[in-house]
């Protein structure tokens, strides 16, 4: 029964991780900084996404909330920053 949500969330850990790669690999190959605000963003939620898996699957005791709740804040806010740095440009 565990089974089917610990799959769904490490997908999604993957997935943030491969985005944030993919995004951070093509700001290196064309140095458009829009990219890599979007790179740091899908770290941070890869790192939400880490967070997730440790606190629903392995370590279900603790309460992670908070921290999950403060990663997905700062990847939204670096992207929002990152939008408005490259408007004023």
């Amino acid at each position: 029964m565990l089974a089917f949500p610990t799959a769904v969330y490490a997908l999604c850990l993957a997935t943030a991780a491969a985005c944030a790669f993919l995004l951070a690999r093509n700001y290196r190959r064309t140095g458009v900084r829009l990219l890599l605000w979007s790179a740091i963003c899908f770290v941070l939620l890869a790192a939400n996404n880490f967070l997730v898996v440790l606190d629903l699957v392995i370590l279900p005791a603790w309460n992670l909330s908070v921290a999950r709740l403060g990663l997905s804040l700062a990847a939204v806010m670096v992207l929002l920053f990152g939008f408005v740095w490259d408007q004023e440009d």
